[in-house]
């Protein structure tokens, strides 16, 4: 195993235009998953191995480097993917520092509990007092028995997890995925009603349930778990392929011209993703597992005006919504895309307007396109981790050199993205410091 160090993400990227990737690419294990099903693995004492883990997410590795300070052991070997996880003494003192910019903090919670009856955790995304952005976590906390603090530098949970029944006020990924952890390990039975089961929720209750947790899944929102009153068994499990990854590469190469196969695709959790595409008049040449990429694929008529409505899965979900916005951006005619559940995750369409002057109009909930416009070199900022990426495909897109600046939110979002760019012949000029 490697003790490799932490990676390091640069400050910003410099790309030259009219760049087109040609190549093989493997999607990596989902972010969205892997970082989960991490927590997971924390609720045993027994050796637990992930595989086609993404093991250069910074999410990861900050909450890997946080289960070591409180006393896990963890190997990681960056070049087969893998995590080794298993337990050791782990310890309920107050760590040095809780700066952990990570926003799903809330999941280890369980593992302390369950071993010594108190969990001292990090803000979630370092928000301290005030934001508020984790009521439904300490709905959750509360719900099992136990005392939630809010104290200056970290949150304090203590008592002990009982059964309960945990009623959510709107659809919840993060809250079903922490109430899935405390009440696998729980004594009695947990009920969670209005769940949201994604394909990623679904991955971390099968590792669950190989780790011998008992839950039964009705219909898509409700849960009931049979708690095992401590600590679960180990597991050899792997992560689902990234479905939002896989996204990324199709359009990239679409837009550029590109000739890629594209390995390890999750089609079972793509189908309506897709199906917009296909819409939009783009066939994918594929099998059961990968698709192939080229200039054929788009239809002599290009690619045609649209409406999409984002919303929960299996439809397009809001990490899918800027390849949607950069669809647009190619073709010919007016498109608006729709989403109501993040109506206010629309500021990367400053940046790319930056890219495409006059192209957007943009109010929360929707975006409007006008496609066909002629891109121009730019110098933008990254916003959020999906939009970042929108961005610096623009990048690629237009003629002239590009700067994309805080490109680590975009490199958060992605695995080995600019090894994997490298691979493909993308040139990107990575700026530290």
């Amino acid at each position: 195993m490697s003790s490799h160090s932490e990676v390091i993400f640069p400050k910003t990227l410099k790309i030259p235009g009219g760049q087109a990737p040609k190549g093989v690419v493997r999607v990596s294990g989902a972010k969205n998953s892997g970082t989960r099903l991490l927590a997971a693995a924390s609720l045993t004492d027994e050796n637990v191995v992930l595989t086609n883990f993404p093991t250069k997410l910074v999410d990861a590795q900050h909450k890997i480097r946080f289960l070591r300070e409180v006393g896990f052991s963890i190997d990681v070997d960056y070049e087969t993917e893998e995590l080794h996880l298993s337990g050791g003494v782990i310890t309920s003192e107050v760590l040095d520092s809780y700066d952990y910019p990570i926003r799903t903090t809330y999941l280890l919670v369980a593992a302390q509990i369950v071993r010594n009856g108190v969990a001292k955790i990090p803000y979630p995304g370092g928000c301290k007092i005030g934001s508020r952005g984790y009521d439904l976590h300490i709905l959750v906390w509360e719900a099992l028995g136990c005392e939630v603090k809010e104290l200056p530098d970290y949150i304090e949970v203590s008592g002990e997890f009982m059964g309960g029944t945990i009623d959510f006020p709107i659809s919840t990924v993060g809250g079903t995925e922490n109430a899935l952890l405390c009440g696998a390990v729980a004594a009695g039975t947990t009920v969670i009603h209005n769940a949201y089961i994604t394909p990623e929720v679904s991955d971390l209750i099968s590792m669950l349930r190989h780790m011998g947790a008992e839950i039964k899944v009705t219909g898509n929102s409700y849960i009931e778990i049979q708690g095992k009153s401590g600590l679960l068994s180990g597991v050899h499990m792997p992560v689902m392929p990234d479905r939002i990854e896989a996204l990324t590469w199709i359009v990239l190469a679409i837009l550029t011209g590109g000739e890629l196969l594209i390995e390890d695709v999750p089609f079972e959790h793509m189908e309506i993703p897709l199906l917009h595409l296909k819409d939009a008049g783009i066939d994918i040449f594929r099998n059961s597992t990968s698709a192939y990429i080229t200039p054929d694929c788009l239809r002599s008529t290009g690619i045609q005006p649209f409406e999409v409505a984002c919303g929960t899965h299996p439809g397009v979900i809001s990490d899918m919504q800027p390849f949607y916005v950069l669809l647009a951006m190619n073709a010919m005619g007016i498109s608006r895309v729709y989403d109501y559940r993040y109506p206010k995750r629309i500021g990367y369409v400053d940046e790319l307007a930056k890219f495409y002057p006059g192209a957007f109009s943009s109010e929360e909930g929707c975006i409007t396109i006008k496609g066909g416009m002629r891109g121009k070199a730019a110098t933008a900022e990254s916003t959020d981790l999906r939009g970042s990426m929108a961005v610096i495909m623009a990048a690629m897109m237009t003629e002239g050199d590009s700067t994309i600046n805080d490109a680590h939110m975009a490199l958060r979002g992605y695995n080995d993205l600019l090894g994997k760019l490298e691979k493909v012949g993308i040139n990107v000029e990575a700026v530290y410091g």
